[in-house]
């Protein structure tokens, strides 16, 4: 039933979308050239490997030693208006429809991440993974990341078709006020170091 509601949802929105998802291709490869859509392997269900698509939001500037700049000086006003309203995210409608990602569930995360979950924590990969869940109605990028795999792991022991409905309505509330996008130090999240080397820093 997920996966059809999945389909029935996200194909006609992608229809209809399809004008906004052009101008914002146009807009990406004027204003940051190509390519226009920004593809990077993620894991999803029990960690399987598939890329996600989303709209370019940053630059490629790079030091002296060809190595890229820091998101924050690669992040520019265009890419900060793209992620404010989410329509960085339109192209994972087609992710949707392929199969690749629900509507609703634990955000993909990155694949290094994968040997720095504990025996809890993995488990948000019981699902499929999701342009929106639990955690991003519930803080997204302002809360710790401990926090974001509590509520990750709540939604897979918790699942229904009315608690997605809820999800989504709550995303919509929470676009339309641009809530949460940032962490407070960074353009989205510091990266994940592991729940259990930082609690054993921090005996040390």
């Amino acid at each position: 039933m997920k996966r059809f509601f999945d389909l029935i949802v996200s194909i006609p929105v992608f229809i209809v979308f399809l004008p906004l998802i052009a101008i914002t291709a146009l807009l990406v490869r004027i204003k940051l050239g190509s390519p226009i859509i920004f593809k990077q392997k993620r894991p999803g269900l029990h960690r399987i490997p598939f890329y996600m698509y989303k709209f370019r939001t940053m630059t490629d500037e790079r030091d002296e030693s060809n190595q890229l700049l820091s998101d924050h000086i690669r992040l520019t006003p265009f890419g900060k208006f793209l992620r404010k309203c989410s329509l960085d995210e339109l192209p994972q409608l087609w992710n949707v429809i392929k199969g690749d990602i629900s509507l609703v569930g634990p955000r993909p995360l990155l694949m290094e991440y994968l040997p720095l979950y504990n025996d809890e924590q993995v488990r948000r990969h019981l699902v499929k993974p999701g342009i929106t869940g639990w955690a991003q109605v519930n803080g997204r990028n302002t809360i710790s990341w401990e926090d974001k795999f509590r509520l990750d792991i709540w939604y897979v022991d918790h699942y229904s078709f009315w608690l997605d409905l809820k999800i989504l309505v709550l995303t919509l509330l929470k676009v339309v006020k641009s809530e949460g996008i940032s962490n407070s130090n960074h353009v989205t999240m510091p990266l994940f170091q592991g729940t259990a080397k930082k609690e054993e820093g921090s005996r040390g």
